[in-house]
């Protein structure tokens, strides 16, 4: 890249530095095309049309799919391909094993199965029909819907190379037991499941489910999840903050003044820069990721932390809502915490490729000055010590930071407020805490909350059998620097009346006996007694009145209790 300026020496001599370390290796999706071609349309296709499909060499299959089909019809199509009439009922797949269910009467058939081919589907798919077999924001690997002649050329130029095998990174790293999605049976945060353009993540029965061919390592997953339990794995968190940390820290050894990074893709957004880089300023460092929206407030934060002035996201122009709207939402809560600190609230830009024109304009307009004496902490894969990291050094040069900021509803900070009136302490929430923001007091009928580590992922809220639960979305920096739990609820224990050890609480015998006032096995005082008793008292008590039920539904014993 050329330089004419000691700032464009200092960025070109930064960028050298990248990838100088070894980067650990993620493992490869591997798809295997065999080229059938699955042609559908709604109505049959001019026999031109079908004959410049043909040229493509590949073994075709026609479908004419229309709703009012209620049986499935297959003959001889153009050039002797397999030619289908049906509905479609069910589509799903990716590059090399594409699946279609039509109806047949009252049953469903696979479409591959008809033709022979169960144990594959089809390999490609080219909808004519208008009216997309596959709905997802960003289309798998192997499927084009082409809406005008150039695409329509543009995809019969392409479909014949895509046969044989091709390789791609499996891009994420899952960690089941972080994941907060359910745990024993509820269901609490949504937000990846919410925001995958790909559809390839799908509940399961303890965490998420993430299918590695219908994921296309887009990457906001990994943003908006609170706990780090989805990681992009091309690099890995860790390797690209140490990347980027010896990047910003030979510009300043060249000293370069007031370096920004620029994040881009190898495809449009590199094109952009590449034809506006002249009339760019040299201070701006390009940095190609593999993923834009894979960048979470952990690299941003960090970026400013090792002495970036600014972080600019170049993402391109047709990234679908819900890939740009939920990154939007991060950057206002890191804004939030930056200004609660006493920083500068606009050093995280989104700019879309569609300015190509006002780029060069726009980039160095929000440039401002540096935050903090850049900083050497390490980069981590888990994403909240990364986070933790970043704000304890801003922290550490912050003039008058707030005690608390409160943040949008949805932010992976904040804490719950338990109301004491109604928890029992029946420990609820801890069983199913993924970040282990809450704890138990031991032995003590006591409940703790350690607000550094909460991410609001509502499973706690759902689970309080009492609904004595509600989050708060906010940044208490005084618990992001202590890192030290706090007490929510406590009080004395309940002690058996037999052998005096304590084995409940106050609150859940007062709610224990309310909710067995009526019942008939403790309308008697003996078995009242024995719920005031802990389970090994209870048990001996039981077999010294002749334990059981009488014929008459009655606890043996009871009268002479």
């Amino acid at each position: 890249m050329e330089a004419t300026t000691k700032d464009g020496l200092a960025r070109n001599a930064a960028l050298q530095t990248r990838g100088a370390a070894d980067h650990a290796p993620t493992s490869v999706v591997v798809y295997d095309s065999r080229g059938h071609l699955l042609v559908n349309s709604s109505e049959p296709l001019e026999p031109a049309l079908a004959e410049k499909i043909l040229e493509t060499g590949l073994k075709c299959t026609f479908l004419v799919s229309r709703e009012q089909f209620n049986d499935v019809v297959l003959k001889s199509g153009p050039g002797n391909a397999d030619l289908l009439e049906g509905r479609i009922t069910a589509f799903k797949g990716h590059l090399g094993e594409f699946r279609i269910t039509l109806q047949r009467g009252d049953q469903t058939i696979d479409a591959g199965a008809l033709l022979g081919n169960d144990e594959r589907g089809f390999d490609l798919v080219l909808d004519l029909s208008g009216n997309r077999l596959d709905s997802r924001d960003i289309l798998p690997v192997g499927y084009y819907a082409p809406d005008t002649e150039m695409e329509f050329d543009q995809a019969l130029a392409e479909i014949p190379q895509m046969v044989g095998e091709f390789e791609k990174p499996k891009y994420f790293r899952l960690d089941p037991d972080s994941c907060a999605h359910t745990s024993r049976g509820v269901v609490a945060c949504t937000r990846c499941l919410d925001v995958c353009p790909t559809l390839a993540i799908t509940p399961g029965d303890e965490s998420v489910v993430v299918d590695p061919y219908a994921c296309q390592g887009i990457g906001i997953c990994t943003t908006v999840c609170p706990t780090g339990a989805i990681s992009y794995a091309y690099p890995r968190g860790s390797d690209l903050l140490d990347d980027l940390r010896r990047v910003l820290h030979r510009y300043h050894r060249g000293q370069g003044k007031r370096p920004a990074l620029v994040f881009h893709t190898d495809g449009r957004g590199r094109d952009l820069l590449q034809r506006v880089i002249s009339r760019l300023p040299e201070n701006l460092i390009p940095i190609e990721v593999e993923s834009v929206t894979a960048l979470g407030i952990e690299i941003w934060l960090s970026c400013l932390a090792y002495g970036a002035h600014h972080v600019f996201l170049l993402v391109t122009g047709d990234s679908p809502p819900d890939v740009t709207e939920p990154l939007e939402k991060e950057i206002k809560v890191a804004a939030i915490i930056l200004a609660a600190m006493g920083y500068p609230d606009d050093r995280i830009t989104m700019v879309s490729t569609d300015v190509a024109d006002e780029l060069p304009e726009l980039l160095p307009a929000r440039i401002g000055k540096q935050l903090v004496t850049p900083a050497g902490f390490a980069g981590f894969d888990e994403k909240r010590t990364a986070i933790g990291l970043a704000l304890d050094h801003f922290l550490e040069h912050a003039q008058r930071p707030l005690k608390t900021v409160s943040l949008p509803r949805g932010s992976c900070f904040g804490r719950v407020r338990v109301n004491r009136d109604d928890c029992t302490l029946c420990m609820s929430c801890v069983a199913v805490c993924p970040a282990s923001a809450l704890l138990s007091g031991g032995e003590l009928p006591r409940l703790e909350f350690l607000e550094r580590s909460c991410v609001q992922c509502g499973m706690c809220e759902k689970a309080c059998p009492e609904n004595a639960i509600e989050l708060e979305a906010r940044f208490d920096f005084d618990a992001q620097e202590s890192g030290e739990a706090r007490v929510v609820n406590q009080e004395e224990p309940f002690n058996c009346i037999k052998c005096g050890k304590p084995f409940s609480t106050q609150t859940m015998m007062t709610k224990i006996r309310e909710k067995l006032s009526d019942h008939w096995m403790y309308q008697d005082e003996s078995q009242i007694r024995r719920l005031e008793m802990c389970e090994n008292c209870r048990v001996e008590d039981m077999y010294a009145a002749g334990g059981g039920l009488d014929p008459h539904g009655k606890l043996n014993g009871s009268e002479n209790r």
